[in-house]
C-alpha cells in the first residue's frame, strides 16, 4: 500500500474493490502467495465452462478463439456456468486445446435442482442439469422433510474441489416426478431462469401505465390512418410487429413497425437489468417465462389492435426482384389495424374464406403475398437454405398433463411475415455496419469441417455430387436439399445436414449468416422477447436522433461481453424448454407402452437406430441388441447396420415399423422394438 502511495481506510478499500472486480473481470490472478498477477503476462484465456454429461467440458472462450477442453479430472471443480481462467497445456486427439484449471472466477450456479436419494443414510442431490456431473451432499437436518424420489432445489453451500463433493441444504421442494405438470417447474430450476421481478423492478413498473401519454407521440411519424396488421399465432399474447405494404412504380412499400421497447427500458434501470439476466422470454409448452413484466410485454409495448402505440419503422422500397433498393429507419405513433392469426390469412389467401381478413385489408393482404413471393424468388437465387420442417404442437389438460401432439406444417402466412422480418433484419445490420456504430450481429458461420465430412461421406455414398468441406456455400446446400427432396428418405437426409450446421450466436464481430446466404444480418424485430434485438433499436434510435457513433453508450468491448451472454441466455431456454418437450413425449409415450407406430431412421449409430415417428415428431432407440439374431457393423460412411451373417442393411431414412418397449422419464428416453417382419432387409 505504502508504495502506490496510498494513505487511509478509503484509499485501501478502493483499491481492493478494484482489484476484487479485476479477479472477476479475469483481468488479473491472485497466486497462492498473494500475489497479483495480469492474466495476459500469464498466457491464461478466460471463459465460461459448459459441462458435458459424461464428465468432461469445455471452456468457451470471451476472446472467441477455439473452446478449451477440459477433462473429467479438470472438471472436479467447476460447475457448468463458471467462468474460469485456465492455462492451455497442449492439445487432445482431435487437435483441440486443451486446458488445465488455474482459477474459479464466478459462480454460475447457486442453486441447483434435481432428484433426492438416499444412499447409506446420506443425502444426495443428483442435478438434474446433465451438464452438472457432481452429486451435492446434503447434510442431516438441511433435507427440509424432502423424501427420497422427490424433485427438490438444494442451495450450494460449499463448491466442489479436487478431493471434496459440494454440500448443499435443500430450500424448496417441488415434488414428486410422477406429478402432472412439474416438467417446465424442474427445467426451470435446473437451468436458474429467473421468474420473481426483483422490488426495484417493480418499482419501477408501478410508475408504468396503461396508455401512451400525448407528450411520448411528440416529434414521431403518425401513422395511425396508415392500415398496419399484426398475424402471428392464434395463442400470441404479444405482439412485436406489425406489417403494410402497398404498389409503388414497379416495385412495393414495405413497412415493418416493431414496438419501440427502448422507450421504455433505459439502460442501466433495475428492469433494463433484469432484462439482461434474463435474456430471452423462454416458451414452454404450458407457459412463457417473459422477459419483460406482463404491463409492458402484454401491454404498452404490445401492438394491440385500435389502440395507439410506439414503435420504431423500417421503411423499404423494394423491387419485383424482391430486393431492397433503398430503406429508412424512423420513430412513430401507430395504431394497428387487426390483429390475424397464420390461419386465418392463409384461409384468406387461399380462397376458403373471405371473411377471414377484414375487407379493408384485403387489398393489404394481397399485395404482402404477391412481395412474399418476390422475397421467396430472391431468396431462392442467394441460396438461403430451405428446411421446412413442421412444428410440434403440444395439447395439456387442465393439470398440465399431455393428451395429445400434433406436427403442426408452415403456410404461405408463416412464410409471409417471415420473410417481411428478415428483410427488415438485414436493413438492421446494413444501418449498423454504415455507421460504424457498436450492435449486436446474429451470424452463423459455415458447417463445422469434421461435421460435414461426415456429411459428406454418406451423402457421396447415396450418389450425390457434393462440395468440399472448405468450399461449401450456401447456394450449394441448398442445391443438395433439392436433389433429395423427392426422395423417400428426404426428411432424415435434411435432418444429417441440419445437424452438421453449428449453432448461431450474437456477436458484433460480423462474419455473416450462412443460413440464410446474407453477408450481414441482426435481429431488430422482437424487442419485447429478445435483449439483443433491444440492443440494435438503441443503436439506430442514436443515429435516427442525430447521435454520433463516437458518443454512443457502448463500447465494441461491451458489445462482446452482451453478445456472449446473449447467447448463453438462448442456449439456455432452447436446452430447457428442450427437455421440458422430450419429458412431455416420455410422458405421453407411457400409456402407450406395447403400441406399434410407423416411422423413419433418423439417425444410425453403432449401438442402435434413432427412429422417428413421423406423425407424433417423437424419436427413441432401436438397441442394436433387439434387432434380428446377428452381429451388426456400423459403416459410418454410409451411415447403416450391416448384418454380419444375414446381409440385412438398415439405412438412414428407411422405414420402420416399431413398438414402444420402454419410457424412462427420468432420463428421458424412450426404447422402441422393431415389429415383427419388419427386420427383414435387403440383402447385401
Amino acid at each position: 500500500m505504502s508504495d502506490l502511495g496510498l494513505k487511509g481506510q478509503r484509499s485501501r478499500g478502493l483499491l481492493v474493490d478494484r482489484l476484487h472486480k479485476m479477479i472477476q473481470a479475469g483481468q488479473v490472478i491472485e497466486n497462492r502467495r498473494g500475489e497479483f498477477c495480469l492474466t495476459a503476462k500469464l498466457d491464461l484465456v478466460t471463459g465460461t465452462v459448459s459441462g458435458h454429461r459424461d464428465g468432461f467440458g469445455f471452456v468457451i472462450r470471451e476472446d472467441g478463439g477455439d473452446d478449451v477442453y477440459l477433462s473429467a479430472r479438470e472438471m472436479r471443480s467447476v460447475f457448468d456456468g463458471d467462468r474460469v481462467a485456465v492455462k492451455i497445456i497442449g492439445r487432445d486427439r482431435r487437435g483441440k486445446p486443451e486446458g488445465d484449471l488455474v482459477e474459479v472466477l464466478q459462480r454460475g450456479v447457486r442453486e441447483v435442482a434435481g432428484q433426492f436419494i438416499r444412499e447409506r443414510g446420506i443425502g444426495l442431490v443428483i442435478p438434474d442439469n446433465a451438464r452438472i456431473s457432481h452429486r451435492i451432499l446434503i447434510a442431516k437436518g438441511e433435507t427440509a422433510r424432502a423424501r427420497p424420489g422427490q424433485i427438490v432445489v438444494a442451495e450450494i453451500l460449499d463448491y466442489p474441489s479436487q478431493h471434496a463433493q459440494a454440500t448443499g441444504r435443500v430450500v424448496r421442494v417441488i415434488g414428486d416426478p410422477k406429478q402432472k405438470g412439474i416438467a417446465t417447474e424442474i427445467a426451470i430450476e435446473s437451468h436458474g431462469i429467473p421468474t420473481a421481478w426483483p422490488r426495484a423492478v417493480k418499482e419501477e413498473i408501478r410508475k408504468v401505465g396503461k396508455s401512451v401519454p400525448t407528450s411520448a407521440k411528440k416529434g414521431r411519424v403518425d401513422l395511425r390512418d396508415t392500415p398496419l396488421m399484426t398475424i402471428d399465432g392464434s395463442d400470441a399474447r404479444d405482439f412485436d410487429d406489425a406489417v403494410y405494404c402497398e404498389r409503388k412504380g414497379k416495385g412495393w412499400r414495405l413497412l415493418v413497425a416493431i414496438a419501440d421497447v427502448a422507450h421504455y427500458v433505459q439502460p442501466g434501470t433495475a428492469l433494463d437489468k433484469q432484462a439482461l439476466t434474463r435474456g430471452t422470454s423462454v416458451y414452454f409448452p404450458d407457459r412463457v417465462v417473459p422477459m419483460l413484466p406482463e404491463v409492458l410485454s402484454n401491454g404498452l409495448c404490445s401492438l394491440n389492435p385500435k389502440v395507439d402505440r410506439l414503435c420504431m419503422v423500417c421503411e423499404m422500397q423494394v423491387g419485383n426482384d424482391g430486393k431492397v433498393t433503398r430503406s429508412k429507419f424512423f420513430e412513430a405513433v401507430m395504431r394497428s389495424a387487426a390483429r390475424l392469426t397464420y390461419s386465418q390469412v392463409a384461409d384468406f389467401l387461399d380462397g376458403r374464406s373471405q371473411q377471414a381478413v377484414p375487407k379493408a385489408l384485403h387489398g393489404v393482404a394481397r399485395e404482402l403475398h404477391a412481395l412474399y413471393k418476390a422475397f421467396a424468388r430472391a431468396r431462392q437465387r442467394r441460396g438461403a437454405i430451405e428446411l421446412d420442417l413442421p412444428q410440434t404442437r403440444f395439447e395439456l389438460g387442465k393439470k398440465g398433463e399431455i393428451t395429445g401432439i400434433q406436427a403442426v406444417q408452415r403456410n404461405d402466412a408463416h412464410r409471409l411475415i417471415e420473410e417481411c422480418m428478415i428483410a427488415a433484419n438485414v436493413q438492421a445490420a446494413k444501418f449498423l455496419r454504415k455507421h460504424r456504430i457498436p450492435g449486436l450481429y446474429r451470424v452463423h458461420p459455415r458447417p463445422d469441417v469434421e461435421r460435414f465430412d461426415e456429411l459428406r461421406l454418406y451423402l457421396v455414398s447415396l450418389g450425390l455430387k457434393v462440395p468440399h468441406s472448405e468450399h461449401v456455400n450456401s447456394q450449394q446446400f441448398n442445391r443438395l436439399l433439392e436433389q433429395v427432396r423427392d426422395r423417400p428418405d428426404s426428411a432424415a437426409i435434411s435432418m444429417a445436414m441440419l445437424r452438421s450446421l453449428t449453432h448461431a450466436e450474437y456477436t458484433p464481430n460480423n462474419i455473416g449468416h450462412f443460413g440464410l446466404g446474407l453477408d450481414a444480418y441482426a435481429h431488430f424485430t422482437s424487442p419485447i422477447r429478445r435483449y439483443p434485438d433491444l440492443l440494435v433499436h438503441r443503436a439506430i434510435r442514436h443515429i435516427v436522433r442525430g447521435g454520433k457513433p463516437g458518443r454512443y453508450g457502448y463500447s465494441p468491448g461491451d458489445m462482446e461481453r452482451l453478445g456472449a451472454m446473449t447467447s448463453a441466455s438462448e442456449k439456455r431456454a432452447e436446452e430447457a424448454t428442450r427437455e421440458v418437450e422430450a419429458w412431455l413425449k416420455c410422458e405421453f409415450m407411457e400409456n402407450r407402452i406395447g403400441e406399434e407406430f410407423d416411422g423413419v431412421i433418423t439417425g444410425v449409430t453403432n449401438f442402435g437406430l434413432f427412429v422417428q415417428i413421423s406423425e407424433l415428431q417423437i424419436d427413441g432407440l432401436v438397441h442394436v441388441t433387439s434387432l434380428a439374431n446377428d452381429y451388426y457393423h456400423y459403416e459410418s460412411g454410409s451411415q447403416r447396420l450391416v448384418g454380419e451373417r444375414t446381409g440385412r442393411v438398415f439405412s438412414l431414412g428407411e422405414a420402420m415399423r416399431v413398438r414402444v418397449h420402454r419410457v424412462d422419464l427420468d432420463s428421458r428416453k424412450i426404447d422402441f422394438r422393431p415389429v415383427s417382419g419388419q427386420q427383414e432387409r435387403n440383402k447385401r
